[in-house]
């Protein structure tokens, strides 16, 4: 029951009240003399169990938005603050209780509190084949990595080889006609000219990333080049034109200002679907509070721009976030897209983004490439003359590369373990900007149960200076390596030399010819790297 100065809410449980309709519609004309009634039916009642419910509000913020177009009947907090409780539509109450799982539950360090995951507890057809996974490449490799770590800083370590098997399988789709490599996630020359090899191409978003592509795969072809800025100058246009074979327009603004840029030229404009999708705020790429692509309200205004300019319009593209493990992800932009190729008769490719999810942990469901293929077979027999393009960037790199990092020290404070490393937000700062999970070993010891819940952080002189909190290691001692998992991509890239401490260096296992180092990624393609 809920009550305020307006309005007297009650929630009945059909399963403990036999209420009849014909008692609630007396009940409903005896209380109408004195307000006004309303009986919502359908409703399923979602509620939080625990203590100092209040001081976890702020975590729910992701979960509740799914209910951006729905409807919350009723909030109700427990005065006692032990319970949280939302009325919703019956049919919402699994999408919720599915979204405050992973976002509680699932997140928790240890499995073995809670039990099984809400997929196993779920379960589907299909599930132990997508969720069963190969043994990572670097338990293989574990005494190589132990030897190649140096006592006084960390280091990335690549793997060409996972690299080229993951390029592999996503040139064995066969409704994809081309291939973008994201450069962002990871633009080391030996990932670049690995994939170059493996026939993918490379997306770039700025004139920075096409000079790497350009001077470590030189003779590349132009149209295997996608350029997409965003924000950008006026020369950037320019520059994306000399040298790419595709420029990617993601804003009017450069038409309606800079039209002579773009006059007779092919382009391929990003649109905005309206909506994004991804594990964090800061990596959903469309939908109003993303700054990314061309709102739907303005397709009047690109048509007319583009005829005055006499531009065309070759391709269409959507890219709605990245972490994306369901598959129905591409195929509705590919329908999306190829509804609005009907407007734009020189349109000859859909490119539907990247996004294409890695697993976090060794028990989460991988992406379904077999699933996808599928869906988009069936979205290339409805549009047989248009090219599907792709353009994944952590899929293809993430799991190839691994951080590697000594311990420094170890402490314990009011019942909280630490476990300092050599490096930290400075080499990776996916943790402390997205909230990112990695999953963390003790390489020296990882043979060794794993019975301490700590911490582990770094050097850097901030709070938020956090690789992986509660998580369970064996007992660990100073130089132990520790190993952070999935992290070839947006590591290195992301890297700084904040509080004047220098970022992981750079290592590429090449398994015909051992190992080869670069101290850092200058622009000197030369200088520093050895490929």
């Amino acid at each position: 029951m809920s009550t305020s100065e307006t309005n007297v809410t009650v929630s009945l449980d059909a399963a403990a009240n036999e209420v009849d309709r014909d008692t609630l519609a007396a009940l409903v004309e005896e209380l109408g003399s004195f307000c006004r009634v309303q009986i919502f039916d359908g409703c399923a009642a979602i509620s939080l169990v625990g203590r100092h419910i209040r001081g976890m509000l702020h975590e729910l913020g992701p979960a509740l938005e799914v209910f951006e177009e729905h409807r919350i009947h009723l909030v109700s907090q427990a005065a006692n603050d032990l319970n949280f409780t939302f009325i919703v539509d019956d049919e919402q109450g699994q999408r919720l209780v599915q979204r405050l799982h992973e976002l509680l539950i699932r997140a928790a360090p240890d499995d073995r509190i809670f039990g099984a995951t809400w997929e196993e507890l779920t379960a589907t057809e299909g599930f132990e084949r997508k969720r069963r996974r190969v043994r990572a490449w670097w338990s293989v490799e574990r005494r190589r990595l132990l030897e190649i770590t140096p006592l006084d800083h960390a280091v990335y370590v690549y793997d060409i080889a996972t690299i080229a098997k993951l390029a592999g399988r996503l040139r064995g789709l066969d409704a994809v006609d081309r291939i973008f490599y994201a450069v962002k996630a990871n633009p080391h020359p030996a990932i670049l000219h690995a994939l170059e090899h493996a026939g993918v191409g490379f997306e770039c978003v700025s004139p920075g990333e096409v000079h790497r592509v350009l001077q470590t795969c030189p003779r590349i072809k132009p149209e295997r080049v996608l350029f997409t800025p965003n924000f950008a100058a006026r020369s950037e246009y320019d520059f994306g034109f000399e040298h790419a074979g595709y420029v990617t327009l993601d804003n009017l603004y450069p038409l309606r200002h800079w039209p002579e840029v773009f006059e007779g030229r092919s382009i391929v404009v990003r649109i905005d679907p309206g909506h994004g999708k991804g594990h964090h705020r800061y990596v959903r790429t469309a939908g109003s509070h993303s700054k990314f692509g061309v709102p739907l309200f303005e397709l009047d205004e690109l048509e007319a721009l583009a005829s005055a300019g006499r531009i065309r319009i070759v391709g269409l593209h959507a890219h709605t976030g990245s972490g994306i493990l369901d598959t129905e992800s591409w195929k509705d932009n590919a329908v999306l897209l190829g509804d609005l190729s009907r407007r734009f008769t020189d349109v000859s490719a859909l490119n539907l983004g990247g996004g294409l999810g890695v697993p976090e942990k060794p028990d989460q469901p991988a992406l379904d490439l077999d699933e996808l293929g599928e869906l988009l077979l069936s979205v290339k027999s409805a549009y047989p003359s248009l090219e599907l393009w792709l353009e994944p960037g952590r899929f293809l790199v993430a799991e190839a590369g691994v951080l590697l990092a000594r311990v420094t020290q170890t402490k314990g404070k009011l019942g909280v373990r630490y476990v300092g490393l050599n490096t930290g937000m400075n080499s990776l700062i996916r943790p402390a900007l997205y909230g990112a999970y990695h999953e963390i070993i003790n390489l020296t010891r990882c043979d060794e149960p794993a019975t301490e819940l700590v911490n582990v952080v770094g050097p850097i002189c901030e709070s938020g200076d956090q690789l992986g909190n509660e998580r369970l290691l064996p007992p660990t001692e100073e130089n132990d390596v520790i190993l952070i998992a999935n992290t070839g991509a947006y590591g290195h890239a992301m890297s700084s030399q904040y509080n004047l401490r220098k970022p992981a260096e750079e290592i590429v296992l090449e398994h015909n010819s051992g190992y080869t180092e670069n101290v850092s990624t200058k622009e000197e393609l030369g200088q520093n790297c050895t490929v």
